[in-house]
């Protein structure tokens, strides 16, 4: 019988260094917060159970979560130890191992996650599991004291000496335990320490001093980033995005700029796809095989089918759906618009609420004038239509197939299928009119300057 997993993920820090009212596990990466991200490859291990554990806005993260997890709350806060401690009731009855994480170290792979458990499953049977790292510079970390892959102590860097800080081990804070373990460690646990906390860090001293082995698994430091500034956002962000594009190209796309295209979490690309520079992906984008995407473009929600090109200076909106070899040029915006196989906009449009036949044509400044103010209504065109520049088409209103709205003109009523609709005023031509104009108007000037 495989052993179950449980996760318990501490988010109640006040993140006071994002100075936002925000709360900092809701910070996107990759336009999903960041907490999401974490939960995503929690997720992948199929836990049968998952914990919160949460403080301040606590009623955001509740939202963000919805459902998802049980909630524990931490108040007041008194340390990582404590914090755990919080989700021992959530546990209740729960045998299984445990792992600890936390809301603001978000890209932990689920492999690394399976490392520990399958670490903490290992015949000499450990009694806590560490994930440690070896950063460039170990700064403030705590410090992983190891005889080969047996930790012999755990100490924070303000209460360690100079020789322990000596050591490039750190601890990255995550930790696996069995929670029959976890929880009569945590209870042993005492405030005695520089910062008057409960440190979850004891456990492992206390479990070394009762004679029984801890192990240590080692892993990138980049997978144990942890994000407390602005900064370290921004920094995250690039890292992600950096993977992101490798992938894309490993998969077949070209960028044509790498650095300068902005991927969501959940950017979908078929192969052949070539991405000029200055491509923004807002979530919900699928984009299939063949597709070129030109230069400064914005899309999000958006589904692009096989040989379709897009821009430069598109932007999609959510609801979008082009079929295959459709065409939206430079300028023109859609928002819930379906445009047909073959179907064009080549410039300067809005479709807004509109469903477009295969094969036609929409012409320079066109507009649907979908919103009154207060609701908003459709606008459908048939295949092979024909739309001419500067047209409005105000909705609900239905152009046919083949039909032929003129330059120009603005449509109210639907028009039938084969249709031509010409809304103009009448031309009036008076012939010599603009050179007596511009005669009289040449003629007072000179005077003015006399």
């Amino acid at each position: 019988m495989t052993k179950q997993i449980a996760a318990i993920i501490l988010a109640a820090g006040k993140g006071t260094r994002m100075k936002s009212d925000l709360h900092k596990v809701l910070h996107p990466i990759a336009g999903r917060p960041m907490l999401l991200h974490l939960m995503a490859s929690v997720d992948a291990l199929t836990p049968a159970k998952k914990v919160v554990v949460v403080g301040d806005k606590a009623d955001q993260i509740e939202a963000a979560l919805a459902g998802s997890a049980a909630l524990a709350v931490q108040e007041p806060q008194l340390g990582t130890g404590h914090a755990v401690q919080q989700a021992e009731s959530a546990l209740a009855g729960f045998d299984g191992d445990v792992l600890i994480l936390y809301g603001d170290v978000p890209f932990v792979p689920a492999a690394t996650m399976q490392a520990m458990i399958e670490r903490l499953g290992a015949p000499d049977a450990p009694a806590v599991v560490v994930l440690a790292f070896e950063p460039a510079d170990p700064l403030q970390y705590g410090r992983v004291i190891t005889e080969g892959d047996r930790v012999v102590k755990m100490v924070e860097h303000k209460d360690a000496t100079d020789a322990e800080r000596a050591v490039r081990l750190c601890n990255s804070g995550l930790m696996a335990a069995k929670a029959r373990d976890l929880f009569a460690l945590l209870a042993r646990v005492t405030d005695d320490n520089a910062a008057k906390e409960y440190y979850l860090v004891d456990i492992v001293n206390i479990a070394n001093a009762d004679g029984r082995a801890c192990a240590v698994v080692k892993t990138d430091p980049d997978d144990v980033a942890g994000i407390n500034s602005r900064a370290e956002l921004a920094a995250a962000e690039a890292q992600w995005q950096a993977f992101k594009r490798e992938e894309a190209m490993a998969g077949g796309a070209s960028l044509r700029a790498p650095d300068t295209v902005w991927f969501s979490w959940d950017t979908e690309l078929g192969r052949d796809v070539t991405i000029e520079p200055n491509v923004f992906f807002g979530p919900g984008v699928t984009v299939a095989d063949k597709v070129t995407i030109r230069a400064n473009c914005h899309i999000e929600g958006a589904t692009i089918g096989e040989g379709c090109e897009v821009g430069p200076f598109a932007r999609l909106r959510p609801g979008t759906v082009l079929g295959e070899k459709a065409k939206i040029g430079n300028f023109v915006e859609t928002k819930k618009a379906v445009l047909g196989k073959g179907a064009k906009a080549n410039h300067l449009t809005y479709l807004g609420d509109v469903s477009v036949g295969a094969g036609a044509n929409i012409g320079a400044g066109t507009i649907t004038c979908n919103y009154d103010g207060y609701f908003k209504y459709r606008t459908e065109i048939g295949d092979n239509a024909f739309i001419g520049s500067n047209s409005a088409l105000v909705a609900p209103v239905r152009i046919g197939r083949d039909a032929i709205v003129g330059a120009g003109s603005t449509v109210t009523a639907d028009v039938m299928d084969g249709e031509l609709r010409l809304v103009r005023a009448e031309q009036s031509v008076k012939p010599g009119w603009a050179d007596r104009f511009h005669d009289a108007m040449r003629k007072k000037k000179a005077a003015e300057k006399k």
